[in-house]
């Protein structure tokens, strides 16, 4: 997929990953960026920075984007690439003495953000995309969500269901002329990242949105389906794929090393 003259919507677009996606975007040439954001006031920075339109949108919430959707459209005109990027970090302990142990409004919360708003951008927009036979999704996800997150199940557990979704939209939307990919970065200096305890999200390298952005772009043009901003995770998931007890055992010993 090329960029230039495409409609395009980013959500979390008001920082980090999400803002160099719409910076990126609109260096690329599409013909508008809607940058949709929780926090309106960002969102209306990062649009007024690269003439796009902004909109406040909570993701949690199926009716906000839905009214997202169909004002972008109603505007503008179909949309042609659908970021669902906001995410959150909830629950974050790397000494936790409990997996289960976050209370449940965390475990809400990763789930409705993490997980249900790419359900719910799926939901508004593969009527409209099956229609005209053609569309695309870009779903900000995680290295945490192809390996594991030590210090927060819930991080860990909504990434994994975020992929096995994103794997679902596109086995089953293929032959609409649909396409999905998924953006699973590790540690990408941003306000979510310098807001954690640390942990071993940094051990390959903490690489700029920008970096991230760059990445999203080439794995579009490719339409690949998975998209890895640091390469070595490939390499990380052929080591659990082929001895999975021999990955968790390494696992488990960084998570205590951590603690020492």
């Amino acid at each position: 997929m090329e960029i230039a003259g495409r409609i395009v919507v980013v959500t979390g677009g008001g920082s980090g990953i999400g803002r160099a996606l719409c910076e990126c975007f609109h260096r690329e040439g599409a013909k508008q960026v809607v940058v949709a954001d929780i926090d309106g006031s960002l969102a209306n920075a990062v649009a007024e920075s690269i003439g796009a339109t902004s909109v406040r949108c909570d993701v949690a919430r199926e009716g906000d984007i839905l009214a997202l959707v169909a004002e972008t459209e109603e505007r503008h005109g179909a949309i042609d690439l659908f970021c669902s990027n906001a995410g959150i970090a909830a629950g974050f302990d790397p000494s936790v003495d409990n997996a289960a142990g976050a209370s449940n409004d965390v475990w809400q919360r990763s789930w409705e953000v993490n997980v249900m708003a790419h359900v719910f951008a799926a939901r508004a927009l593969i009527p409209r995309m099956k229609a005209r036979r053609e569309g695309y999704f870009l779903n900000t996800v995680s290295a945490a969500g192809l390996l594991s997150q030590i210090g927060s199940a819930a991080y860990s557990t909504t990434k994994h269901a975020a992929v096995g979704f994103a794997e679902n939209l596109a086995i089953a939307h293929r032959d609409d002329g649909i396409h999905v990919s998924i953006l699973c970065p590790q540690g990408v200096d941003t306000p979510m990242l310098r807001g954690l305890p640390q942990g071993p999200q940094g051990s390959d390298g903490i690489i700029s949105a920008d970096e991230v952005a760059v990445a999203a772009l080439d794995g579009l043009r490719d339409e690949r389906f998975l998209i890895l901003p640091h390469p070595k995770v490939r390499d990380y998931i052929a080591n659990k794929a082929r001895d999975y007890d021999r990955w968790l055992s390494g696992m488990a010993r960084l998570q205590k090393s951590m603690r020492a």
